[in-house]
């Protein structure tokens, strides 16, 4: 792979694609969804556009984009705005997020699982109704937005440039939460 890798580096020539299911696989494997990752997902279908290979025309985004079309980033977002709601309602006595127990599920099928997550969201929707209402609210407005830019039902599954697109999703809509400081 680190043959291939600096051949396509020197040559201008796609990644590997192996590239990307190996770091697709380790997300999945230890939970571990770093900046590095992110930008090896986003490099590889940065790359796959610019060069007209298997891409839709959207571009890969550089930082949260909240106008984006691709469901594999909108779901990734979604999956991060659901996770901040368990977070928010659960503190600290969560013993395993929902990343930790759906993530793979989430990104590879999201058809069976998104309605489940849903469900489960509502109840930490309605304790922090009660706690702290203006975080529900800014939760349950993200929530929203994201689905109203999706089609009429989940996918049944994702291809491997949108379980990338997933991954660049979640982390981006993660590290907003960082910035914007509302949840």
């Amino acid at each position: 792979l680190a043959g291939e890798l600096m051949r396509a580096i020197l040559s201008g020539r796609p990644y590997p694609r192996s590239l990307l299911a190996n770091t697709i696989m380790r997300i999945r494997t230890d939970g571990n969804l770093s900046g590095l990752r992110a930008a090896l997902c986003k490099g590889i279908l940065a790359r796959e556009r610019r060069l007209g290979i298997n891409t839709p025309n959207e571009e890969v985004p550089v930082s949260l984009d909240k106008q984006s079309t691709s469901p594999g980033y909108r779901l990734g977002r979604l999956f991060a705005v659901l996770e901040a709601a368990q977070r928010n309602a659960l503190g600290g006595q969560v013993n395993a997020t929902i990343r930790d127990r759906y993530y793979g599920a989430a990104s590879a099928s999201p058809a069976s699982v998104f309605p489940v997550l849903l469900r489960n969201t509502q109840n930490h929707l309605g304790k922090l109704r009660k706690e702290k209402p203006g975080i529900a609210v800014n939760l349950e407005r993200d929530i929203r937005d994201i689905i109203d830019g999706l089609s009429d039902h989940f996918p049944r599954s994702l291809r491997i440039e949108d379980q990338g697109r997933f991954a660049i999703g979640y982390y981006h809509q993660s590290q907003s939460r960082f910035t914007r400081g509302d949840a």
